[in-house]
């Protein structure tokens, strides 16, 4: 089994105590979950770890081609390492471990993570039809001679955080939400592609950024962005849309970095999304298009003056 395979090569040097599910977007949610398993690692002197699967089990189990996703698994990995996570195992969730048992499932965990311990939210199961809820799995750790610790999950003026609270507050384009709920800037990012350069014609060069087809977006609109190109951080007006004015094509990224003049295609280009500045709309002219763009970036400019660290220009 694939599951097997990709568990075996793992080996930890010690026990651990583990936490299971996708983790789209390692939000405050996440982290709070995540807080307590490292605590507790720690006071059992056991590696704390963390098996993130590479699909959401809803988008396989409903058979949808796919589900709007907040960070690549790469990215989750990254962030799960910098919480001091100490083992990040990446899964290939698909119907054949969507068929394991809870029972099989923790074994596996058991053979080859060495578990001790499994950290999990009140809502969690695994397993086949999710059968492993905390009553079941609580009642394998007293057979099979694991703990199973059940968390509180995290909520914010009485909202509970959760990936799907932040897709929700993107679909909205509400980045202070976003981001509140992510406890940082959300993040766009892929490589920069030629466009048909209508912004340079009305003295706004973009850069279009490709990303990945299943990424999350938010609302179309406008929005006071931070560009990151390497090392180097830049102010940044975000056009995401369809271009309404010029007629309805196909929706793109499009990034005006602030006092930056250097051909950037084909490298990676990230993006922070700090806060909306208004929908996209359809003006009567390029013209008023491009008053409007000047206010935007005036507009961008007031809201990131304020330090970030690493910034350029700001």
């Amino acid at each position: 089994m694939q599951i097997v395979s990709e568990l075996s090569i793992v080996k930890p040097q010690r026990d651990t105590l583990l936490a299971v599910g996708v983790f789209d977007g390692v939000h405050l949610g996440h982290k709070h979950l995540l807080g307590k398993l490292t605590q507790e690692a720690a006071r059992s002197k056991l590696l704390s770890g963390v098996v993130t699967f590479n699909r959401n089990p809803k988008a396989v189990l409903s058979h949808r081609a796919s589900l709007a996703r907040l960070t690549t698994v790469e990215e989750r990995v990254s962030l799960l390492k910098s919480l001091g996570i100490d083992l990040v195992v990446p899964i290939t969730f698909n119907t054949e471990v969507a068929a394991i048992s809870a029972r099989d499932f923790v074994n596996y965990l058991r053979q080859y993570l060495r578990m001790k311990g499994l950290v999990i939210g009140p809502n969690f199961a695994l397993g086949h039809k999710r059968e492993g809820n905390a009553e079941v799995l609580q009642s394998l750790g007293s057979e099979l001679g694991f703990t199973v610790d059940v968390v509180k999950p995290l909520t914010i003026e009485g909202s509970l955080v959760s990936s799907t609270a932040v897709r929700e507050a993107l679909s909205h384009g509400d980045m202070k939400l976003a981001n509140k709920l992510l406890g940082r800037y959300f993040k766009l990012s892929g490589a920069v592609v030629s466009g048909v350069e209508r912004g340079r014609v009305l003295g706004f060069p973009t850069a279009n950024i490709d990303v990945d087809s299943e990424q999350a977006l938010p609302h179309d609109g406008v929005y006071a962005t931070l560009a990151h190109i390497g090392d180097e951080v830049y102010q940044s007006v975000t056009n995401i849309g369809k271009r309404p004015t010029f007629g309805a094509g196909e929706r793109s990224i499009e990034v005006f970095i602030l006092d930056f003049d250097r051909d950037i295609y084909g490298e990676n280009l990230t993006i922070e999304l700090v806060e909306h500045l208004r929908n996209e709309i359809k003006f009567a002219s390029p013209e008023e298009l491009t008053e409007q763009i000047g206010k935007d970036v005036e507009h961008s400019r007031a809201i990131l003056k304020r330090p970030l660290a690493g910034a350029k220009n700001v």
